[in-house]
């Protein structure tokens, strides 16, 4: 039976004598932007928590001194000053992406923060504890919202140059995560 909601109906083809006609396809032009949210809400939300660990100790972290002595261990020069970059940059871009503000850049700033986080974990084997999923995920998740664009419900919609998403910008804001990465990544002893 037909929706009498809004919806976009996809193209059918010609039903020829003895065929009974498909249901047309219908989804809600809301549920992609919904979904859109939610996928924003939970990363962003997540590495907005995971940046005040570092910064704040919030959350059991470590604060900038615990974190700053991980990045030391893992090979990065001045762990204090790594520590508040990672920090600011995952609450930052968290916030920015759960709010859909920005989000291209907001989405790159996780890519490239947790480029550095795979090659950490990289050793570990895949699956968590020691492994890079998770790491993995959020990357993965992060580039999908850069190229896809926030959707509908963002704040994004009220700033004219981001109103319409396009393609180039999400894929040249993950190009951008991918460079800072590997940039960081070549200070790493």
């Amino acid at each position: 039976m037909p929706s009498t909601s809004p919806s976009t109906t996809a193209a059918t083809a010609p039903v020829r004598p003895g065929q009974v006609a498909p249901e047309p396809a219908t989804t809600s032009p809301h549920a992609y932007d919904a979904g859109l949210l939610l996928l924003r809400l939970a990363l962003g939300l997540t590495m907005a928590a995971h940046g005040s660990q570092k910064l704040f100790g919030w959350f059991g972290g470590g604060g900038i001194d615990g974190t700053g002595q991980f990045f030391t261990m893992s090979g990065y020069p001045a762990g204090d000053a790594m520590a508040v970059v990672a920090g600011l940059t995952e609450t930052l871009g968290g916030l920015a992406l759960a709010a859909g503000l920005l989000t291209p850049l907001a989405a790159a700033a996780i890519v490239g923060t947790m480029v550095n986080a795979i090659a950490v974990t990289w050793g570990g084997g895949f699956f968590a504890p020691k492994g890079s999923e998770y790491e993995l995920l959020l990357t993965a998740g992060a580039a999908a919202l850069a190229l896809t664009g926030p959707g509908r419900y963002a704040v994004d919609r009220f700033l004219p140059v981001l109103r319409s998403h396009r393609l180039a910008y999400g894929a040249s804001a993950v190009v951008v995560g991918l460079v800072t990465a590997g940039v960081i990544l070549l200070l790493r002893k």
